[in-house]
């Protein structure tokens, strides 16, 4: 008998063929048949699924739950959006190896660098391992509902083997490579998934410092490269952004680190990918350079977002433009509604727009240096932040922005944004996508996807919770790139075999990724006419009560993790069939 069968759905199969109609029958936690024609076969559920497509479980390649994952074993919200198999241990931050003594010293870089809250952080993880094999055993110990791969991060490892040489961006030794390399070698033979790096100016600790490995040399990332050397599974991930802040001359040298890295290794690289502002041109140089490499015979690939990458702006979230007014600061301890009443009074007011920000970023303060110059900017970047209410818009036009809101009502951007913000309860939210949106749309992106080696990712999910949500992501390319952009959609076939098939072959797992006979029951049940993201809403659900954006979906029928339900209706389900995946075993 049967575990499951899906009756008449609309298979989008994850290898990018046309959708079809079929049954497919699933038991012991795999898909045992595809049938174009009608099973008549027994089976303990049965499902109607006609008008609903049948889809892979999606993998996110790019996901932030190193800390998150000791306290939640659903991961969510990646659960609430379609995804069976994630990735952490990205951009080089993580949890492990770790010092007895070290834990403060990486919760603040994870902290500063991906907007987790410190006090969630220290209260929610349980420091039960010090290597990086027994980081995977800890979280191993757990059931959880979705699968998951881990990477060992540059930082933790630099900051184990040099202490605080590592904080202090000291150059590694021959003897500090070497032994970097052993651990790496270590973890990658225990089941890592691979190894992460981060070089970007954006990057800050909680105070406000360099991450460790931001600086790293050539002569490190080549050694750690290189041990990799005689195994047959491994993925490089960097995020860099070129030093394009200090001097943009200098990409190229910064990319030839990246070549080298990935001839030393011999294993797929992939590496972030955006529209950048300042810096647009930047995008080009990236494909330019990368598909020079490919011709070379580097495996290269670009991790590319879904919608553009940026900030979601509340008087509660992470950032506002007005933390840094005089003025604000003066009520900034007050409850939300009494905050918002207090910034309404006209005196107050007038004095605050009257006021400038004080500087952000610095020492001391994990806020980069970019937010200071979109400060200095805010009345023509105001032509890019939109108000977060009613129907949820991922890619509004300029007339619905703020700086046209302004012209209409004869006032400063400034102002307006104040005045959306002071409203109500204070609990108003503002869009504002920074990266991939320099044209006022999301056309450039729409090429980005369509590159050859562009990979799903940049997702984020568990990190930035003060700011963002992204990890939507998987969703969103289903409810805006295939259903609901007025031009250029993308194929729903082409957008699942990103999100699942090519996402698979990167990592190197062979038995998911695609609807076919013999490969594992990861998949999503979805009705179309019922898919659309939900808003965005803060939460205080962490550790230490701590606040996230958090944001669910409708229209997820279910999906499936090796056979068994995971999620039904928009509800997770007690059933935890996730397993820590490790890889070369």
């Amino acid at each position: 008998m049967l575990d499951w069968l899906i009756e008449g759905a609309t298979v989008v199969d994850g290898g990018g063929g046309a959708p079809f109609t079929a049954d497919v029958a699933v038991r012991d936690g795999r898909i045992l048949e595809v049938s174009r024609q009608p099973l008549r076969t027994q089976a303990r559920e049965t499902l109607n699924a006609a008008g609903a497509w049948l889809m892979p479980g999606f993998i996110d390649i790019h996901t932030h739950y190193d800390g998150q994952a000791t306290w939640d074993d659903t991961f969510s919200p990646s659960i609430h959006h379609g995804v069976t198999t994630l990735v952490m241990g990205n951009c080089g931050v993580g949890f492990a190896p770790v010092r007895p003594g070290g834990q403060d010293g990486l919760i603040k870089l994870m902290e500063g660098v991906e907007d987790i809250p410190g006090a969630a952080l220290h209260e929610g993880i349980r420091w039960n391992w010090e290597s990086f094999p027994q980081y995977m055993d800890a979280l191993e110990a757990s059931p959880r509902s979705l699968d998951y791969l881990v990477q060992v991060p540059h930082d933790p490892l630099r900051m184990y083997v040099m202490g605080e040489r590592a904080v202090a961006q000291q150059p590694a030794s021959a003897d500090d490579i070497a032994a970097m390399r052993a651990l790496l070698r270590e973890a990658l033979q225990a089941g890592a998934a691979g190894f992460s790096t981060g070089r970007s100016d954006n990057h800050r600790t909680a105070e406000g410092k360099e991450t460790p490995a931001a600086e790293a040399s050539a002569a490190e990332l080549v050694g750690l490269g290189e041990a990799f050397a005689g195994l047959a599974h491994g993925v490089v991930q960097l995020v860099s952004d070129f030093d394009l802040l200090r001097d943009a001359k200098r990409f190229d040298a910064e990319f030839d680190l990246v070549e080298q890295l990935a001839r030393a290794s011999g294993r797929p690289l992939s590496m972030t990918w955006l529209q950048r502002d300042p810096g647009g041109e930047q995008m080009e140089a990236i494909r330019a350079r990368t598909d020079q490499a490919v011709a070379e015979g580097l495996p290269l690939y670009l991790q590319a977002a879904a919608r553009g990458i940026g900030v979601i702006i509340g008087l509660e979230a992470s950032f506002h433009p007005f933390m840094g007014f005089p003025g604000y600061k003066e009520v900034a301890g007050l409850p939300l509604a009494q905050r918002a009443a207090a910034l309404r009074e006209p005196e107050r007011k007038a004095r605050i727009l009257s006021q400038q920000s004080d500087r952000l970023a610095g020492d001391g303060t994990a806020i980069p240096p970019l937010v200071d110059l979109l400060l200095l900017r805010i009345d023509l970047i105001s032509g890019r932040m939109f108000p977060l209410e009613g129907k949820l818009d991922y890619e509004p036009g300029v007339m619905q922005s703020f700086l046209v809101r302004a012209k209409q009502g004869g006032i400063r951007p400034l102002e307006a944004l104040y005045d959306h913000l002071a409203a109500g309860d204070g609990s108003g939210l503002i869009y504002f996508p920074i990266f991939n949106y320099n044209a006022g749309s999301l056309d450039a992106l729409r090429a980005m996807l369509d590159h050859p080696r562009a990979l799903f990712g940049l997702g984020d999910a568990g990190a930035h919770v003060g700011t963002v949500c992204d990890a939507s992501f998987s969703t969103f390319m289903l409810t805006h790139w295939v259903q609901g952009r007025a031009k250029e959609r993308l194929p729903v076939q082409q957008a699942v075999e990103m999100m699942s098939a090519r996402n698979a072959r990167y990592l190197g797992l062979n038995d998911r990724g695609r609807i076919a006979p013999g490969l594992r029951a990861d998949f999503n049940l979805i009705d179309p006419a019922q898919l659309r993201l939900d808003t965005p809403r803060l939460v205080n659900d962490l550790p230490a009560g701590g606040k996230r954006f958090l944001q669910k979906a409708q229209g997820y029928v279910g999906t499936w993790v090796r056979g068994e339900a995971v999620a039904r209706d928009g509800a997770v389900t007690p059933a935890r069939p996730g397993r820590l995946v490790r890889m070369g075993r």
